[in-house]
């Protein structure tokens, strides 16, 4: 067990040293650096291939296994709930922060920078409430799998899973059958990670080469600004309320998950970490339901890091243009930007987007502002896609606790390392037994496709 520990702790120090060597080809380098960026996509795309397999099995094995349907709308009506209420209060932050600091004041907006914002402006397009919700909706069940729609795809596992609910006993071998694939497809994602490296060197080294030194000192202020803010909410929001809730500490939690941020923090996206954010939130002793159906849901609805940078950004904008914008405006105007945000999962230049179509529907005088910081996106970027995923492992947890779908005793061993994640096969091992002593977590750790209701309750879903 320990060599096999060895050998993706070495992959991680890989990674870090891909990164140094990224930003020192970048710097070095830019023509040749921004060249490199196709291995970071390809990566990234690599990732992006094994979510609606991960998010499928994951969801039908949880829903298929709980036997009471209510349940699985408990947990997402709280979940729903909870995001509202977390978006807006990282709205609220990010105005605090961005009226006190009033970082856009004295830029000289550029003719080159007015172009950029343009082009921004129609790269957009957001789209409106009906045509959101009528996208969630697959052309075919197959096209889920296919177009990449995290949405499309818990649409579908959810119709599966309360499908093979409803068959019972009969809805077993299925349900067997499912836990084999996913078995198969978490061995797939721990071989993709060893490309990590490579997709960590072409990605900083592009965006390194692409931006240069100029651009980060003129906009220092905005950068250091917004990512003191996501700090103080992850941290001080976020932790209090972890620690007040369920009595995790936040430093453990975000520890637990170092992998995670680092592969975020290299690829720009927290979808790339999807996956692995599923397989860490069963291990840690979350339910499959709640697991399968807040994470999804969360990166498409749980945008805390996307809505400070809206926030924030808005008010940079509007104040490098010489026209602030006044308390009501930058109250309706940022709602709207959040509600259009919905959808956008994490990936970078969406925040951008949502950016230019909300200044072209309230304000069309100020979309040329966002050329001012098209150069530096990518590294707030980075910033909202940590936010954001700091948020959904948070609302994971606590949603889990709120329907005692958390089992505590479990967490507080993995977070103490006495039950270490399986990185070989990122398959939850059973949670919600004994992690020493039940044979069923050894049992489930060897096959978990031949337990397919290991951590549940048969009479109400909830974890023993």
């Amino acid at each position: 067990m320990a060599a096999k520990r060895d050998r993706t702790h070495y992959l991680y120090i890989a990674v870090i040293a891909a990164v140094l060597l990224g930003i020192g080809v970048g710097f070095a380098a830019p023509g040749m650096a921004v060249e490199l960026k196709p291995l970071g996509t390809g990566f990234v795309n690599l990732i992006k291939m094994m979510i609606s397999p991960v998010i499928f099995c994951t969801i039908v094995l949880g829903i298929g296994s709980v036997r009471k349907a209510a349940k699985v709308g408990a947990v997402g009506g709280l979940a729903l709930g909870y995001f509202m209420v977390m978006s807006t209060v990282a709205l609220a932050i990010g105005l605090l922060v961005g009226n006190l600091l009033e970082p856009g004041s004295g830029l000289q907006l550029t003719e080159a920078a007015r172009s950029a914002g343009e082009a921004q402006a129609k790269a957009g397009g957001a789209e409106s409430t009906p045509e959101f919700l009528l996208g969630i909706i697959p052309t075919t069940m197959v096209s889920a799998f296919t177009g990449g729609e995290v949405l499309q795809t818990l649409l579908v596992a959810l119709l599966c899973g309360f499908a093979l609910q409803a068959m019972g006993a009969a809805g077993e071998p299925v349900l067997r059958g499912i836990g084999h694939v996913q078995k198969l497809v978490f061995r797939v994602l721990a071989m993709i990670m060893w490309a990590a490296p490579v997709g960590a060197f072409g990605a900083i080294a592009a965006v390194v080469g692409a931006t240069g030194i100029d651009a980060l000192k003129s906009l220092a202020v905005i950068m250091i600004g917004f990512y003191t803010t996501c700090l103080l909410f992850v941290f001080l929001v976020l932790g209090t309320l972890l620690r007040v809730c369920t009595g995790v500490s936040i430093f453990a939690l975000l520890r637990y998950l170092g992998r995670e941020f680092l592969l975020i923090l290299s690829t720009s996206s927290s979808e790339s970490a999807l996956p692995r954010l599923i397989a860490k939130m069963e291990h840690l002793g979350v339910s499959r339901p709640v697991t399968g159906i807040t994470v999804p849901t969360g990166y498409s609805f749980n945008l805390d890091g996307t809505a400070i940078y809206l926030t924030m950004a808005s008010l940079f904008v509007a104040e490098a243009m010489g026209t602030p914008l006044a308390l009501g405006e930058q109250i309706s105007l940022l709602l709207f930007m959040v509600i259009a945000s919905k959808g956008a999962a994490g990936v970078t230049g969406a925040g951008l987007a949502t950016l230019a179509d909300g200044l072209q529907s309230h304000r069309p005088e100020l979309v040329d502002g966002v050329g001012l910081i098209v150069g530096i996106d990518r590294f707030m970027s980075e910033a909202r896609a940590l936010t954001n995923f700091a948020g959904n492992a948070v609302a994971t947890v606590l949603i889990g606790t709120w329907t005692k779908e958390f089992d505590r005793d479990r967490a507080a061993e993995v977070l103490a390392g006495r039950v270490p994640f399986d990185e070989k096969t990122l398959v939850d091992d059973g949670h919600g037994t004994e992690p020493v002593e039940a044979d069923t977590a050894a049992t489930t750790a060897a096959d978990p496709a031949a337990v397919p209701v290991p951590a549940h309750n048969p009479k109400d879903g909830v974890p023993v």
